[in-house]
């Protein structure tokens, strides 16, 4: 039998297709619409949030301007950006040199937070070896002791009566220096050898003499062994005087002496320095003391506790002669030392640039054109000098820290931003 679809049945069932396609369609436009309309909000959202992370920026570049030029602040305050603001926080406690500044950036509360640390610039000088020497070279006596590295541009070696003892590496540079009469735990390089006892490899250059010396294993270079300049350039003891210099100058001799602490730095003397009689110094700063240095009777020289991990100087266009029973110690802060530097010229033995007759474990003593003498049992971190002179008993005992020590700058120095980051 065959159906016959009439006119008003063909209209019905278009209709219902037009119906079903305009739903279909309203669907898909809503959708469409729904999607812009997210998408609208999460661009208005993400604007909010990078105008919350620039307001937040511009605290901290506003801050750091006051922190730098020393112009009021106070803390919190506010700053107001159009629309936006943020909220700054800045320490005000100090420890070395420090500043810690926040800032809170917020748009329709939207927040970005950010934090920076400022500090104060610091000189940093690398000590690599626990004792290295320039062409007045190393003298040991019997029991004398360097534990760690060594280098040096003029011979290593012992007087009469026994050997000195270097526990790891010595590197003796340039053609005719030798190694003589010391024990070595480690590894030497040298030109030549004598009487010595190497427990690594003995590398010695081509042309030079072995004799009488013990070795693991035996390499022969061709080339030369280059020197090494001391680790501070003449220029930078000159910035070091300069900024010493900047906090003021006294004049004539400053004699500490009634067993009273006082606190000093930065400042130049220019005459002789001498702390006695169970007084205290308490460097704030870099000291420039044109004359000679003088330390006995109990006296203390120490760094500022304030001054955290970052170490100081004492420099003396003189002679430093530390006597028994005083003390000499950083900030008490792990990593904070005090480097008492020399500039004068005296290879003396019995007059020495620096002259140490006392365990000095925080200290680190540099004669950039003369010699240190540790006298009996003395025990000190670093030596770095012209010439080195280590009486019987004495020990240099490096530390690892050496390799990276921050000098606080003085009122020449610039400051600089450690850390910038986001918190939150």
């Amino acid at each position: 039998m065959i159906k016959i679809i009439n006119n008003q049945q063909k209209g019905a069932a278009l209709l219902l297709s037009i119906i079903l396609i305009l739903s279909v369609s309203l669907i898909i436009a809503l959708g469409l619409s729904s999607l812009a309309f997210n998408s609208l909000i999460s661009s208005q959202n993400k604007i909010k949030s990078i105008k919350s992370y620039y307001t937040a920026e511009a605290g901290i570049e506003d801050s750091l301007l006051r922190v730098k030029n020393e112009m009021q602040f106070s803390s919190p305050n506010t700053l107001t950006i159009g629309n936006s603001s943020a909220t700054i926080e800045i320490s005000e406690d100090i420890i070395g040199g420090t500043w810690t500044i926040t800032s809170q950036g917020d748009t329709d509360n939207r927040i970005r937070k950010l934090t920076v640390t400022y500090i104060e610039a610091a000189d940093q000088i690398s000590f690599y070896y626990g004792a290295q020497a320039g062409q007045g070279g190393i003298k040991m006596t019997n029991n004398s002791q360097i534990q760690g590295n060594v280098f040096s541009n003029g011979n290593i070696w012992s007087g009469s009566g026994g050997r000195g003892e270097i526990t790891d590496t010595v590197i003796v540079a340039l053609n005719d220096n030798k190694i003589s009469k010391v024990n070595i735990g480690s590894d030497a390089y040298a030109y030549s050898c004598k009487d010595s006892d190497i427990t690594g490899t003995l590398y010695y250059v081509a042309g030079g003499d072995i004799d009488n010396c013990n070795y693991g294993s035996l390499v022969e270079l061709t080339d030369e062994i280059e020197s090494e300049d001391l680790p501070i350039p003449l220029e930078q003891i000159i910035a070091w005087k300069q900024e010493a210099a900047d906090g003021g100058t006294f004049s004539g001799d400053y004699i500490l002496n009634g067993g009273e602490t006082v606190s000093l730095g930065p400042v130049k003397i220019t005459g002789k320095m001498t702390i006695d009689n169970n007084s205290t110094l308490n460097l704030t700063g870099f000291i420039y003391v044109q004359g000679n240095i003088t330390i006995k009777n109990g006296a203390t020289l120490q760094l500022d506790s304030g001054l955290g991990t970052v170490s100081g100087i004492i420099i003396s266009d003189g002679k430093i002669d530390i006597k028994p029973g005083t003390t000499i110690q950083g900030s008490g802060t792990e990593g904070s030392y005090l480097m008492l530097l020399s500039t004068n010229t005296s290879l003396n033995p019995r007059s020495p640039a620096i002259d140490i007759d006392n365990n000095t474990e925080a200290a680190v003593f540099y004669a950039s054109n003369g010699a240190i003498h540790l006298h009996n049992n003395v025990n000190i971190r670093e030596a770095t000098g012209y010439q080195l002179i280590l009486d019987n008993g004495a020990i240099i005992n490096y530390e690892t820290g050496l390799e990276n020590i921050n000098f606080t700058s003085g009122p020449g120095g610039g400051w600089q931003v450690e850390d910038w980051q986001e918190i939150e």
